[in-house]
């Protein structure tokens, strides 16, 4: 029996995340881009737009309208906040989607107003919406229409946490989360800070405060998981490196227990990690992949901890985790395609 090739459109491929699904895809034994829309560069080939992905032999840009649905197994939407509700609204209702924007991350159309400052647009589809944590909503993505992939610093902070706070260990009120994220976590979009001029040589905190939006997936998921509001405090800082994600989480909780707790819960996950306890995980050694590390230590202070977790902000914290949500909804092993070791140095 053959093995069937599903057609994939990917929505907004001319921006950072889309050319990475365009890279992952390209090794995907199943999986065959077929579409690629990018509005401003409609037209154009993807050579163009991306000259390493130069040696596939790939559709040229279009636009939306352009495509033919009719031909399409599941769409990838890499397009910006606020506009995927409006064109999945507009997208044929058997059509499997996976999000790669934040515009069905929040489950409260209330929280997503608060957060990102307008009414949702399509809140019939926000309310049909599973979120994408892969680990943690496998059984629900498998049958889902629409998957919203999540934020890659929320995603980051909750493989570090989520499963500290299902077991109760750690104290809820006292939890402090220290982010550091690469230069493509901001978007391709032209921007004065992101010039190299202004970004490298340096470091910065941005958001801090409790602004930051990816606060809203943290209230929505930890309250889930502990059954009452939580509130971390977390400050995201921009490093110049171009991927990659660090977070430190600040914990008062009993270190061995915390690192037995988080062994347990991804004892049999394909892609998470849990390092030797004492040891300590790199940006490095996950760059380019779809894997997560993460690394437990004792703090001087006893029945203090800290945690601290990576992963790539364009694979797994966004693009690759896309892919493993399409493999679960498209009835593949969800590590298709995604298997490939990390690039180092």
């Amino acid at each position: 029996m053959p093995t069937p090739i599903h057609k994939i459109a990917i929505l907004g491929a001319s921006g950072y995340t889309g050319a990475e699904l365009v890279r992952l895809i390209a090794t995907h034994p199943q999986l065959e881009t077929t579409a690629l829309t990018g509005e401003r560069k409609a037209g154009q080939p993807m050579a163009q737009v991306f000259p390493f992905l130069r040696h596939l032999d790939l559709p040229d840009l279009c636009r939306i309208e352009e495509v033919d649905f009719s031909a399409i197994d599941l769409a990838f939407c890499a397009l910006p906040h606020a506009t995927s509700q409006a064109v999945i609204r507009e997208l044929p209702h058997d059509l499997r989607i996976v999000d790669l924007s934040a515009d069905f991350r929040l489950r409260d159309p209330a929280a997503y107003e608060k957060w990102y400052g307008k009414p949702h647009a399509a809140p019939e589809l926000q309310e049909q919406a599973v979120y994408g944590l892969t680990e943690f909503y496998r059984d629900d993505i498998r049958t889902a229409r629409l998957v919203a992939g999540t934020g890659c610093n929320a995603a980051t902070g909750q493989y570090a946490l989520n499963p500290l706070i299902a077991e109760g260990v750690i104290d809820l009120d006292r939890i402090i989360l220290d982010l550091k994220c690469g230069v493509s976590g901001a978007g391709r979009s032209l921007k004065e800070n992101l010039l190299h001029a202004e970004m490298s040589e340096g470091c910065n905190a941005y958001a801090a405060g409790g602004t930051h939006r990816h606060l809203g997936e943290f209230d929505q998921e930890f309250a889930r998981l502990a059954g009452r509001p939580v509130q971390i405090q977390f400050t995201p800082h921009l490093v110049p490196m171009n991927r990659g994600i660090l977070a430190t989480a600040w914990l008062d909780g009993e270190a061995a227990r915390l690192h037995a707790v988080l062994q347990d819960a991804y004892a049999r996950e394909p892609f998470v990690s849990v390092l030797p306890f004492g040891t300590l995980p790199s940006t490095h050694d996950v760059r380019g992949s779809n894997y997560v590390h993460i690394g437990v230590v004792g703090d001087r202070v006893p029945g203090r901890a800290l945690v601290v977790a990576v992963l790539d902000n364009l694979c797994k914290g966004s693009s690759g985790q896309a892919v493993q949500n399409a493999n679960l909804m498209l009835g593949m092993d969800e590590t298709t395609g995604l298997l490939g070791a990390p690039v180092f140095p």
